[in-house]
């Protein structure tokens, strides 16, 4: 797959995960998006310049690295760095993570980032969620990463 159809799919699995369609996205932006460039750009037909990827990752509400192609990075605690959490997977385990689900819900909730798929969770709160569970954040991140909750390189 190209560079270009890398960024095109990322692209339109974050305009899915928002519940958007290309009209949505044409009509919601005030018709500074057309349906079919977005569209052309999500197929990987049309390369889109640095500008108006930043400005689009703007208005789905996501940092351009989320569109950017690559595997999310995780990074040690040490270094000050969060994880990436797998939510779906999360989920798929069980009561004794409610705690946890329920404090990336109000992460979810103050970022407005609904997309139910994965969360970024930065250091400090790593450190935080860490305590809500009830240990260290090295303990959370070797429990999470047993579970195969933790997207990483």
């Amino acid at each position: 797959m190209s560079y270009t159809e890398e960024v095109g799919e990322k692209l339109r699995r974050i305009r899915v995960d928002r519940g958007l369609s290309l009209q949505d996205v044409e009509r919601e932006s005030g018709g500074s998006w057309k349906a079919a460039v977005v569209g052309s750009y999500e197929r990987g037909d049309r390369n889109i310049s640095a500008t108006r990827l930043l400005e689009l990752a703007e208005f789905y509400g996501v940092t351009p690295a989320d569109v950017l192609p690559g595997e999310p990075v995780y990074r040690q605690e040490s270094g000050n760095g969060g994880i990436v959490i797998d939510l779906q997977q999360l989920e798929s385990l069980g009561e004794q993570w409610s705690s946890v689900r329920r404090y990336l819900e109000s992460i979810q909730v103050q970022r407005g980032d609904y997309n139910r798929q994965i969360l970024s969770i930065r250091g400090e709160d790593l450190r935080a969620l860490s305590v809500v569970h009830g240990g260290s954040p090295d303990d959370l991140i070797g429990e999470l990463r047993g579970a195969g909750a933790i997207l990483e390189r």
